[in-house]
């Protein structure tokens, strides 16, 4: 594939069965991807980050699907091998640092696009379609929806099929919608005749708070972190602005959410995609989101695996905010950069 491609999704994983049928999980994505880039005629870069390979299992580039005859997908598997991984102080009780490892695919894309997602979604083809009008642009980051679905779709195929049953079983949305919007939701409420009210009340917040800090509110409250990390799309010169994700030696919770931040804080646009622009999450076990209903589970989960907490990244992005600069704790060869990783590149080049 030429330097010239459009889009490039980055995803990681590791061949451990993390949350049950992983593999199965992962086929599906990549059978979606191709399936979709085939039918809308959209040359595309996937590139599957594999992070600390269980030495008691095949490699992925050995039991993924390879681009078929005639798909114009080219499949990059980069490894990031253990040696690598070891450096981390919590190697042990994180086997994937996922955040991390995305900032790796995010170095080494060829797009001019880069879109983050997670292995576990099956794409619809109203996202190859915006791929195909090539409509996106620079200083904004694009967000849309993440529907869950029940794990029993990885045995429906094709994948249209696939996508229909997804469609009609969705089980919980997560992200922006249009509920979220007042004056959308209550179309006829005569909000337009309280302009001068609702000046006032800005006036009065800012002269209660500093005008920075309730800007950077104003900012913060409009942001769609919800599941941010199973799909944020933006420029590769707009990830490089902001450094890719936090590297930090933590679970990767609220990491995908300081990406947000950063990019906010620099400038950057929202978007929110329509509904039907969405992504269809397979159901797992092991996930912040499916523990929702065992708090106890949540609580184990962020005790064995050390976690960012929310009220630090609550602070510390309404400041990055106010001063218009992005998180600077990475080191320049973010992603490891100035590593040259072992990788496997199959279908298109």
């Amino acid at each position: 594939m030429a330097d010239s491609t459009y889009i490039s999704l980055v995803a990681t994983t590791r061949n451990d069965n993390h949350g049950g049928d992983l593999l199965k999980r992962t086929i599906c994505f990549i059978n979606s991807i191709y399936h979709q880039a085939k039918q809308y005629d959209v040359p595309t870069e996937l590139i599957i980050v594999e992070w600390n390979p269980p030495k008691d299992k095949p490699l992925l580039k050995d039991v993924l699907p390879h681009p078929p005859e005639g798909c114009p997908v080219s499949l990059r598997i980069v490894v990031v091998p253990d040696t690598l991984h070891q450096q981390y102080r919590f190697y042990k009780k994180i086997p994937l640092y996922q955040m991390i490892a995305k900032n790796v695919g995010i170095k080494r894309a060829k797009g001019e696009f880069i879109l983050c997602t997670n292995i576990d979604l099956i794409f619809p083809g109203e996202v190859f379609q915006l791929f195909k009008e090539r409509s996106f642009k620079k200083n904004c980051y694009y967000r849309a929806n993440r529907c869950d679905v029940p794990k029993d779709v990885m045995d429906i195929k094709p994948v249209d099929e696939q996508v229909k049953y997804c469609k009609q079983n969705i089980e919980n949305r997560l992200g922006y919608r249009k509920i979220y919007h007042f004056d959308k939701f209550y179309p006829n409420f005569p909000y337009q005749l309280f302009p001068n009210l609702l000046w006032r009340f800005d006036d009065l917040m800012t002269r209660i708070f500093k005008r920075k800090a309730w800007k950077s509110f104003q900012q913060f409250k409009t942001l769609d972190t919800l599941a941010c990390g199973d799909f944020t799309l933006m420029h590769r010169e707009d990830w490089e602005r902001i450094h890719g994700y936090v590297e930090l030696d933590f679970y990767s919770l609220h990491i995908d959410t300081m990406a947000l931040l950063s990019a906010r804080a620099v400038g950057m646009e929202q978007v929110n995609l329509p509904e039907d622009t969405c992504t269809y999450h397979i159901y797992h076990e092991d996930g912040w989101e499916s523990n929702y209903k065992k708090p106890d589970e949540k609580i184990r989960l962020t005790v064995d695996r050390p976690t960012l907490d929310w009220f630090t990244v609550w602070e510390v992005g309404h400041q990055l905010i106010e001063l218009g600069k992005p998180f600077d704790l990475n080191e320049d060869n973010w992603g490891f950069s100035d590593i040259e990783l072992e990788e496997f590149i199959f279908g298109v080049n």
